[in-house]
């Protein structure tokens, strides 16, 4: 557990914490930039980032997906349905930093609300960097020899057209509860809230961009675009 939390440290993106905290593409004063840092730190010491996956053979068409197991598991989304149109098989994915970072974020919202931001930016950056770093250990599973295997951008409830209620039949395909402790409210959001369902389509066409999403994205106007 100790080296995957080193891991998702070196992988943090902080420019997206920049973001997050709504700086655009511009940089914090020291002080913010110390206070980030050690938030970072504080964070990556104390959670206890899960994860469980499986992958399916699976079929598209116009309106949606199926993932073919035991039992047909079909999702209705054009947007979802268009990322995985050159795929053969798809990653279902669950993952979360663990409950720590939310008691940390409810600590400093009582005590300091300027840090409370502060937390909520990088835990948001971790569990990216923490998805990040299983989607190329996934990758590198499924691939053999010359057979490479690339990856499409992440997916999850709430992109586009594929509705949040997509997350009950995640939930109960993966036992997302019973294996790694992440419950489903009755608003459909995710506890921990540091946490992310997702489909990760694999493809045998070279990709370059199942990290940094913003390249596939056709919102313009979203700041988080950066210099894309």
């Amino acid at each position: 557990m100790e080296a995957v939390n080193s891991e998702i440290r070196e992988r943090v993106n902080i420019r997206e914490i920049y973001r997050y905290l709504g700086y655009g593409a511009g940089i914090p004063d020291d002080d913010i930039q110390s206070l980030i840092k050690d938030v970072i730190a504080h964070l990556v010491n104390v959670v206890n980032p899960k994860n469980i996956y499986r992958i399916y053979e699976c079929s598209t068409n116009e309106t949606g997906i199926t993932l073919i197991s035991d039992k047909a598991l079909s999702f209705e989304s054009r947007n979802l349905a268009s990322n995985l149109a050159q795929c053969s098989r798809v990653v279902l994915l669950a993952a979360t930093l663990g409950i720590e970072a939310d008691k940390l974020l409810q600590r400093y919202e009582v005590l300091n609300m300027a840090k409370a931001a502060i937390i909520q930016a990088c835990g948001a950056a971790c569990i990216e960097a923490y998805c990040n770093i299983l989607q190329e250990k996934i990758c590198d599973a499924c691939s053999s020899g010359t057979d490479r295997l690339y990856l499409r951008p992440r997916f999850s409830p709430g992109y586009g057209d594929l509705p949040l209620q997509a997350q009950k039949k995640i939930f109960e395909e993966l036992e997302c509860t019973k294996r790694i402790g992440l419950t489903l409210t009755d608003s459909l959001l995710m506890y921990p809230t540091k946490s992310v369902t997702a489909f990760i389509g694999l493809t045998a066409n070279p990709q370059s961009c199942h990290i940094n999403k913003c390249e596939t994205c056709d919102n313009m106007e979203c700041a988080f675009r950066g210099g894309v």
